[in-house]
């Protein structure tokens, strides 16, 4: 399967079951960052969060690199405003890999500074199972991770707007007060990130780039919006606590089911 840069092509590509997976895909050069995107969007959102950058010292050379990699003389910050992906690195500290440095715009409930310089495991803790189900697989990946190939994953969430930047400060249960079955289409968003990682020849650190797309959920096909509404049903109860799915998988259940019946009515 190809990684495409949609919300359709990527809710295809992104989980639908319970058990944790990287899923991943060999992504080819000339597919690897979007080729059209909206560039203010970018440039604003940095100027707006001047925090969304962060490098440790120690990590320079390989944020230089990472600039160069996708055609930019200069720093990780003037090389994530010049394309669609947040940028993030990746170093090997002993016995783990770190989060060394990022340039996120468009974070999905998450903060760079609560995570700089922390290992995997622990930049992940929030997600259910990580540490027991993917931790070991993800480091022997990046071990193994040679200069050249680029793979590619997808995550998917449902969100409460259509926003770039998704970073709710509000209580869920408010957050989704409003929604129902009847209006679920309009008022429920899918938001994906497009996530690859290739290996910087030079400084020998991992590259992670995170794409965002978002999407109305009445603007999806009728076979997308049942996979997520199927795909939510199925996890954890700790994912779908963490996604705040109880405030909202009833109404998007229902939406889905609303949709089938239609079609079968037609």
């Amino acid at each position: 399967m190809t990684l495409g840069f949609s919300v359709e092509k990527l809710v295809l590509a992104g989980r639908s079951g319970t058990a944790l997976r990287m899923g991943l895909t060999r992504v080819a050069e000339a597919g690897w960052l979007r080729p059209d995107f909206d560039r203010a969007a970018r440039v604003a959102a940095f100027d707006r969060h001047p925090g969304a950058v962060q490098v440790l010292p120690s990590a320079a050379a390989a944020a230089r690199e990472a600039a160069a990699m996708v055609g930019v003389d200069g720093g990780l910050g003037e090389a994530a405003r010049a394309i669609w992906e947040d940028l993030c690195i990746l170093e090997r500290r002993e016995d783990a890999y770190v989060l060394t440095a990022a340039a996120v715009a468009f974070p999905t409930d998450w903060r760079i500074e609560d995570k700089m310089g922390l290992p995997l495991t622990a930049v992940h803790a929030p997600i259910h199972g990580y540490a027991e189900q993917l931790a070991a697989g993800v480091d022997h990946f990046l071990d193994t991770l040679a200069p050249g190939p680029i793979f590619g994953r997808a995550n998917w969430f449902v969100v409460a707007n259509g926003d770039w930047r998704y970073m709710p400060e509000d209580d869920a249960a408010e957050r989704f007060a409003h929604v129902d079955a009847g209006n679920a289409g309009r008022t429920l968003f899918v938001r994906c990130e497009r996530q690859t990682l290739r290996r910087l020849p030079g400084t020998g650190a991992v590259l992670f780039t995170i794409g965002v797309a978002v999407a109305r959920l009445d603007t999806l096909s009728t076979a997308i919006v049942r996979r997520v509404a199927a795909g939510m049903a199925a996890q954890s109860t700790g994912e779908q606590g963490r996604r705040a799915a109880p405030f909202y998988a009833g109404a998007l259940s229902g939406y889905a089911a609303d949709l089938s019946d239609l079609e079968i009515a037609a």
